[in-house]
């Protein structure tokens, strides 16, 4: 066998790589360390996000736990307080999956937490010049006569 057909036939062997795999490899390394605890951060704003009050729920997220404290995020002062009055039960919740919290501290973001809703976009008139072009690449991706299989 030549040295060709030898490096075909072992990348022919050679699995495909997937963003999984890469994933999988970059949480196995040191530097997978933060990606690994901003998963587990966010499985536990998953589980604690059903004990927001409903109102508060989409202003609210968990952005921190340190040394038994819970820190959240809130897009306005006025929210700050209204999770400051849940915070009882968030740290009720919180020790019921494990965790050991004894404190929860709101902080005020500059930014939403969703992003801003897009003003729809508008059609912008096409000179015809520009419809022609339009027409003519659009065309090319029909099907010539007898080429879908029909007659």
């Amino acid at each position: 066998m030549s040295p060709m057909s030898d490096s075909k036939a072992k990348s022919k062997h050679r699995r495909q790589s997937s963003p999984q795999d890469a994933l999988s490899a970059l949480l196995s390394e040191p530097a997978g360390d933060p990606i690994r605890r901003a998963e587990w951060l966010g499985e536990l704003d998953r589980r604690l996000h059903p004990h927001l009050p409903p109102s508060l729920a989409s202003h609210a997220r968990l952005a921190n736990v340190k040394e038994g404290t819970l820190v959240f995020v809130v897009d306005a002062p006025v929210w700050r307080t209204k999770l400051r009055l849940a915070a009882p039960e968030l740290l009720d919740v919180a020790r019921s999956i494990g965790l050991v919290a004894t404190e929860v501290v709101v902080k005020v973001s500059s930014t939403p937490h969703a992003p801003p809703e897009r003003a729809p976009l508008q059609a912008i008139p096409l000179s015809s010049q520009s419809r022609k072009a339009l027409q003519a690449a659009l065309d090319t991706l029909r099907p010539a006569p007898g080429e879908d299989g029909e007659s």
